[in-house]
């Protein structure tokens, strides 16, 4: 299979992404001239590995949220000095969004900034996360309120990765790809898997390219995010980030819908490609999100990076999406009242 290559364009900072099977084994191609060893960072349960010529060590990741901390970090960072890694040398991450995301972080602070290439095994790292160059760890006040911006020097999407991907773990990156429906208004449904890995990757990539730090456009990729990350922090640990993403854009929908943004029509529409077509947002996984309490979330809400001035939304409307400063909790509460009322009804009936 041919690879597809997507050029993010960020002048000296410029990269390519490579979409395709076997993509993996061309990471020597990218390695920084000069660099004389590297760290693989990987989570070790996956059944994924990937080699370069270069003399190497692998530094193990465990995954899961609780992992995902300025610890981590300390730990990477102490593990590439012991291993003697410099400034003018390369981190390999191989792995799902966390790997790519701490690896990526420990590398933009070693030695103030060390060349790294991201192989993501996940989809909603291939769609998302390895694109870009956010890079961010927890804290107990907030999701990714730790980081830096540091792109990497090549994305090697390996679509041989996904053929062992457990299937919630795919599910997970339809919850990243959903969103890539109401961003550029493509009909994503009518293409397969690997166009579509390709196309959102594309998106992602003009995103970046017109606002690499997250000061205008970029923020609209963050569609569902808002709740989402509220849910995760406050605890909704049987959500997987890419579930709690789906039910986020149903959210948004929903208080969209209340603000008089978008009519039924469109909430429907959000319903259909959510839940129907990618199967997400079950009955279970709204029941689990309902469990928290609303002024707790509204709480994490507000602590939102997005959130410059007060409650802070990416939004669908008449003009497609849309930043919306200063929303008035009243209605945000609202909101959630009648998306979660209706949720666990579903469940019940």
């Amino acid at each position: 299979m041919t690879a597809h290559r997507i050029e993010v364009s960020l002048g000296d900072r410029s990269y390519p992404v490579l979409v395709g099977r076997g993509v993996g084994s061309r990471i020597d191609e990218f390695v920084p001239a000069g660099a004389k060893r590297a760290v693989v960072v990987t989570d070790p349960t996956i059944p994924f590995t990937v080699s370069t010529s270069l003399p190497s060590m692998v530094s193990p990741v465990v995954g899961g949220e609780d992992h995902k901390t300025l610890s981590t970090i300390e730990t990477l960072c102490r593990e590439f000095a012991r291993f003697g890694l410099t400034r003018s040398d390369v981190v390999i991450a191989v792995g799902g969004g966390l790997v790519t995301d701490v690896a990526g972080f420990a590398a933009s602070v070693w030695h103030r900034g060390t060349a790294v290439i991201h192989v993501p095994t996940t989809l909603l790292g291939m769609v998302d996360a390895a694109i870009g160059g956010k890079t961010a760890v927890n804290v107990p006040e907030g999701k990714n309120l730790v980081g830096a911006f540091w792109q990497p020097r090549a994305v090697l999407a390996d679509l041989d990765a996904l053929d062992t991907l457990p299937q919630r773990e795919l599910r997970c990156g339809l919850g990243e790809v959903a969103k890539y429906h109401f961003i550029a208004g493509d009909d994503l449904l009518s293409v397969p898997l690997d166009a579509r890995i390709t196309r959102c990757a594309e998106i992602k990539a003009r995103i970046v390219e017109g606002d690499e730090r997250e000061s205008g456009q970029r923020a609209l990729l963050n569609y569902g995010h808002t709740l989402a990350h509220a849910l995760e922090s406050a605890g909704s640990h049987d959500l997987a980030h890419g579930e709690a993403v789906a039910i986020g854009i149903l959210f948004a929908a929903e208080l969209a819908r209340t603000l008089d943004r978008i009519d039924d029509a469109r909430v429907t529409l959000h319903h259909r490609v959510v839940r129907d077509e990618y199967g997400l947002a079950t009955d279970e996984q709204l029941a689990s999100a309902a469990s928290n309490e609303i002024p707790t979330l509204i709480d994490f809400m507000r602590r939102d990076k997005k959130a410059t001035d007060g409650l802070t939304f990416v939004l669908d409307g008449s003009r497609g999406l849309e930043v919306v400063p200063n929303v008035d909790p009243v209605d945000v509460q609202t909101a959630l009242e009648s998306f979660f009322a209706r949720g666990v009804g579903r469940q019940i009936g």
